[in-house]
């Protein structure tokens, strides 16, 4: 039983100090091997101060059955803007007040309205493009030759990969590289690339064999690889370089060049099921002119690739397999049924007219951020000094247990704050003074049923063993359904009410192993033959009487 006790203590300390060292301030960041991660307080714009904008949506030319997808794909379009800006975790909204759309925007950190503005723009802009046509550069036997003489080169004692890149390769990119092409995940490269790289090498590997394509011959080495987590979707992404020779000058096939088929042109873009596969694709219909545009772009790249992009940026990059004549087209690949809805939604969120025009905005300086930091800190410094006051003076010895436990406590819930991260506003202080609060009530619980098995007369350790088990029935109850309502408030709450329930819950799911675990095990670690002998400690009207026994069940 000891043995056990020191074992949850060690862990226990351990848990201690892997927090502290999260919740330092200038803890530096977490980075083991390919894992990384920012150790940083996230703070809303109420705690940071930032720029707040609502914008009217017109919605008035839009089908009401689509006007949900429309408005989505604006959301979508103004976050990818302003995170494309360095400012991440934008608050972006949609509601309905007075029949009017209406779509509510937050920065944290941006303190010029106009540059604000500026970043989120107006209506998305959808465009198509093609391949630039290549330009001769050698043969396809002279660059087969001279890539097998670089492959021998290679092969050879003491051989630099990243060398011979720098020597030999014909991609202006990546040359001076060495050849590295960073990390990058399936379909980024053509097929043959792809295939080499993600199916036939391990790490540290190259090809022993020149791999063609359409630029020319590749020398591909995979360096090393990673699983990267998007949007709670395992994704492979593998870090590889290569030397290129070339049969088509690199610098004329690297880019995509705009048409003149844009979103005007595309009617809508829908998620349709293969008959043959089922899997999920996306079916898109132009207007006229765009039927016509498209049957002309997709006849001269049969075999290649069309890029689609929206705000500048690719979205799709599909590869043309047939002249499409008919208006409608259809992108197919290895969608999941959310990517398709994703990709549909994107398109048409260049496609659909849906204008927003700016109706307020607010600036919120970073001194009232300021000043709501000090008077949050302030506040949960004396509620913390006074309920540790009070815990002392009435529990005695088990209240300073829980004071400790408290502390702990604290610290884990920050560490999760800036681990998960949380975006802390106001409202989620609260929600974080409020649990400590709650952490409290548990170990009041405990200890007021421990003080009934004592007065009962039994033994001080079965006292608290019967004590923590007893309790614990009324501490799963009350939390569970604290924590089922602080879930139906981050479901269908504001963002600050969403705020202050997800601080609340974490502190709630934390406060039970404090209480449970930590406390218990404090509490347990004290516990003998001497605090027996001594039960003012525990509390008045405790004293060990001449008939204690150990006989109730």
């Amino acid at each position: 039983m000891r043995k056990s006790i020191l074992i949850t203590v060690a862990f226990i300390i351990v848990l201690t100090v892997a927090a502290g060292f999260v919740d330092y301030p200038t803890a530096p960041d977490i980075s083991i091997g390919s894992y990384k991660k920012e150790l940083k307080v996230h703070l809303g714009l109420d705690l940071q101060g930032g720029t707040r904008l609502v914008y009217n949506a017109d919605t008035a030319n839009i089908k009401a059955s689509d006007r949900a997808d429309a408005l989505q794909g604006v959301r979508d379009v103004i976050e990818r803007r302003v995170n494309a800006f360095g400012v991440s975790e934008p608050v972006v909204q949609t509601n309905q007040v007075g029949g009017q759309w209406r779509v509510s925007v937050e920065l944290a950190g941006v303190k010029d309205i106009n540059q604000a503005i500026q970043m989120i723009g107006e209506t998305p802009s959808l465009d198509f493009r093609e391949q630039s046509v290549p330009k001769e550069l050698r043969t396809e036997a002279e660059a087969l030759t001279r890539a097998k003489e670089v492959e021998a080169k290679l092969q050879k004692s003491g051989a630099d990969f990243a060398a011979l890149a720098k020597e030999y390769s014909d991609d202006p990119g990546s040359k001076d590289l060495g050849g590295d092409l960073g990390f990058a995940p399936r379909g980024q490269f053509v097929t043959e690339f792809d295939t080499a790289l993600f199916d036939q090498l391990k790490d540290g590997e190259y090809t022993k064999e020149p791999v063609k394509t359409q630029f020319g011959y590749h020398i591909i080495k995979r360096i090393e690889s990673k699983e990267v987590d998007e949007n709670g979707k395992k994704t492979l992404q593998v870090h590889g370089a290569h030397i290129l020779i070339a049969t088509t000058d690199p610098s004329t096939t690297s880019g995509y060049v705009t048409t003149a088929l844009t979103g005007k042109n595309l009617k809508s873009a829908a998620v349709e099921f293969n008959q043959n596969t089922g899997e999920p694709e996306v079916n898109l219909v132009f207007d006229a002119d765009g039927t016509k545009l498209f049957a002309d772009i997709t006849k001269r790249n049969i075999g290649k690739q069309v890029a689609i992009y929206l705000d500048g940026s690719p979205i799709s990059v599909p590869t043309v397999n047939q002249e499409i004549t008919g208006g409608n087209a259809v992108i197919s690949g290895n969608f999941t049924l959310t990517e398709a809805k994703t990709l549909a939604r994107r398109l048409n969120a260049g496609a659909l007219p849906v204008a927003i025009s700016l109706i307020s905005q607010q600036t919120i300086g970073p001194s009232l951020g300021r000043i709501s930091i000090a008077r949050s800190f302030f506040a949960g410094v004396v509620g913390i000094l006074l309920v540790a006051l009070f815990m002392i003076s009435y529990y005695r010895l088990p209240g300073l247990l829980a004071t400790f436990a408290l502390g702990i406590y604290t610290l884990l819930v920050l560490a999760v704050f800036k681990l998960w991260p949380i975006t802390l506003t106001l409202a989620g202080v609260a929600g974080f003074i409020l649990s400590i609060g709650m952490a409290l009530d548990a170990n009041i619980l405990i200890f007021e049923r421990s003080r009934e098995e004592l007065r009962s007369g039994r033994s001080l350790k079965s006292a608290i063993d019967e004590g923590f088990k007893r309790a614990w029935l009324s501490i799963r109850d009350s939390n569970v359904s604290s924590i089922i309502t602080a879930l139906i408030l981050a479901w269908f709450g504001t963002s600050i009410i969403k705020g202050f329930a997800i601080t609340l819950a974490i502190g709630i799911v934390i406060s039970m192993f404090s209480a449970i675990t930590i406390t218990r095990t404090f509490f347990r670690m004290v516990s003998g033959d001497w605090l027996d002998r001594h039960r003012w400690l525990i509390g008045p009207g405790l004293s060990k009487s001449s008939d204690t026994n150990d006989h109730h069940t």
